[in-house]
């Protein structure tokens, strides 16, 4: 559909549109707010604005709309200022209208579209796009039909079996014969008829609960989109959400929805869509998640960068544990209430003139002396106030320890449990008033620590989302270094390991010849608020540790019985995260 390059538009139009604007507005609700819209009088300055291939886009973060006005003539199109726009309104206020809801459609756009889960935006906006127009056509009797009919207009480039569906449902929604806008020549005219149907008939029964409909409308399309490049070219000037969510991080998008499986459903096999009372295949049985279950966060980012989010794998996966460690997360410490202030008699002190006459105490004065005299024998009380608030006890520190080799996940590729763990226990002593150190191992040179002891957020998200996947090797100097020999810590440490049997090799020598059980033991002594090693190994580890030679599990036995750490064993990473939590109630909870 490309058109030779028109000139900059003039006064006059940019004039027209914004006069459009309040009648757009009204078209959803006289009541309806927004930004003024950003009228942009060449492709180059709406490209200043983040706008590009399409000639109009909206911008859920400042709830902004962009209109291309140089693009809006190219095709034709001046003279529908007040349809376009309240089409631009229409996603602010219908579809999608959050940027959490956006996301959450990408999302069941993505698990609808098997294969070819990069077109789930593009899918997605075609979507919402039919279900405002209907409404705007039906509803508010504006002449989206016109718009289209422009547009059919325009130079017919290859043919697009999936530009013809597009189309076709517009016709069956709007009682059109057939040919008023879609292509024709293709062989399964009649299956293409037939689906156009049930696209028209998802956006009829869905049209109020749109969320619902979308796995509908998008399995329903998914042989459309196989081998035909040539519907992007023709599609990409009605991507107007686009980039709709640059800029928005809503919390909750790691969760799945509890119905979002369900929607993975042709609309043939949906009696609502289809008027039959069976599906003409077997009924799939409900499989509605618990609230526990979390997408991947390789999927997370996907479904971002879908969205328009433009991040790096390691901030997206910093994000990502954030979210996920905040529902388990301890309660913000309660400030109790300010007491009134109760005076309190400290002694006696001499009374001179000038002194409030009401502080004098006069049985102490005359036991003293039955001749008052000021300075002398005139005594007053020395009074005193109790301190507004009780003092609140300091949370032990954390030194954490997470384990990062090859036998453990990718933080930004999967779920890793030794990262949300760590999230967890992190972000709880932060939040109860304390610093915490992180240090990411794997090998002797592959280490990454926060600077010291901090309360950065972001740092020590940054630490525990890297990743190394090499060999074992306990960074035994940087134990060392954080506990000198000489002396404790000001404030109480805790150390927390969180591996494999693989902590053993802490107890090796150092490259100075130092015994890492020396170390070890110096570092507890100096940390002064004990140690703990959550493993993932057997739980009858404890059997094993009488095996002849210097095996790990007779290590461990030694650190808990001789040495003083706690060893907890998990057999399933997952069970890291109840670790996380229990271990936070006990050290940063507010029974402390």
């Amino acid at each position: 559909m490309s058109r030779p390059r028109t000139p900059p538009v003039d006064d006059a139009l940019i004039a027209r549109w914004r006069a459009a604007w309040p009648e757009a507005l009204a078209v959803w609700s006289r009541y309806t707010r927004l930004r003024d819209p950003r009228l942009c009088s060449t492709t180059v300055s709406a490209a200043g604005e983040g706008l590009s291939g399409s000639f109009a886009m909206i911008r859920l973060l400042d709830q902004s709309v962009v209109i291309d006005l140089q693009a809006v003539r190219q095709y034709a199109l001046e003279d529908f200022g007040v349809e376009i726009l309240a089409h631009e309104i229409g996603h602010h206020v219908l579809a999608p209208a959050t940027a959490l809801d956006h996301f959450r459609l990408i999302a069941r756009m993505r698990r609808a579209l098997p294969t070819l889960e990069q077109h789930a935006a593009m899918v997605a906006n075609l979507y919402t796009d039919l279900c405002i127009n209907d409404r705007l056509q039906r509803q508010a009797g504006l002449r989206m039909v016109a718009i289209y009919r422009a547009l059919a207009q325009a130079p017919a480039g290859p043919a697009s079996r999936m530009w013809t569906l597009y189309m076709r449902i517009y016709e069956h929604l709007w009682q059109l014969a057939p040919g008023q806008l879609a292509g024709s020549g293709f062989a399964d005219a009649d299956a293409l008829d037939t689906d156009a149907w049930l696209g028209a008939r998802v956006i009829r029964v869905y049209g109020a609960d749109w969320m619902r409909g979308a796995g509908r409308f998008a399995t329903l399309v998914l042989p459309y989109l196989l081998n035909d490049e040539a519907a992007h070219e023709k599609l990409q000037a009605w991507h107007d959400t686009g980039a709709a969510a640059e800029g928005c991080l809503p919390d909750g998008l790691h969760a799945f929805d509890p119905d979002e499986d369900d929607d993975i459903v042709h609309p043939l096999d949906d009696p609502a869509v289809s008027g039959d009372d069976v599906g003409t295949s077997e009924p799939q049985p409900a499989t509605t998640r618990s609230t526990g279950q979390a997408r991947e966060p390789f999927e997370y980012g996907e479904i971002l960068r879908a969205g328009g989010v433009v991040l790096s794998p390691h901030a997206i996966a910093m994000r990502y544990y954030r979210e996920r460690a905040l529902p388990h997360l301890v309660d913000f410490p309660r400030r109790p209430s300010p007491r009134a202030p109760e005076p309190e008699m400290e002694g006696l002190e001499p009374w001179e003139l000038g002194d409030s006459i009401e502080r004098v105490d006069w049985l102490h004065s005359l036991a003293l002396s039955p001749t008052p005299i000021p300075g002398f024998t005139i005594m007053q009380r020395r009074m005193t106030e109790e301190p507004a608030f009780e003092k609140r006890p300091v949370p032990v520190d954390l030194d954490l320890y997470v384990h990062s080799s090859g036998s453990m996940p990718n933080p930004q590729g999967s779920t890793s449990f030794p990262a949300l763990a760590g999230a967890i226990v992190a972000l709880s002593a932060l939040r109860a008033g304390a610093s915490v150190q992180v240090t990411l191992w794997s090998g002797k040179r592959d280490v990454m620590g926060t600077t010291g002891f901090v309360r950065d957020t972001d740092q020590i998200l940054h630490v525990l989302t890297g990743f190394f996947g090499g060999s074992t090797c306990f960074p035994i100097h940087r134990l060392r270094d954080t506990y000198p020999a000489q002396g404790q810590r000001q404030r109480m440490t805790h150390i927390l390991m969180i591996s494999d049997s693989g902590i053993t090799t802490m107890f090796d020598r150092d490259e100075r010849g130092n015994s890492g059980w020396d170390v070890a033991a110096a570092a507890l002594r100096a940390a002064g608020g004990g140690g703990t090693m959550a493993l993932d190994m057997p739980a009858c580890w404890e059997d094993w540790a009488g095996a002849p030679g210097n095996n790990p599990w007779g290590q461990l036995q030694r650190a808990r019985d001789r040495e003083g750490w706690a060893i907890h064993a998990v057999t399933d990473m997952g069970q890291l995260v109840d670790f996380a939590r229990a271990f936070s109630a006990r050290h940063y909870g507010a029974q402390r």
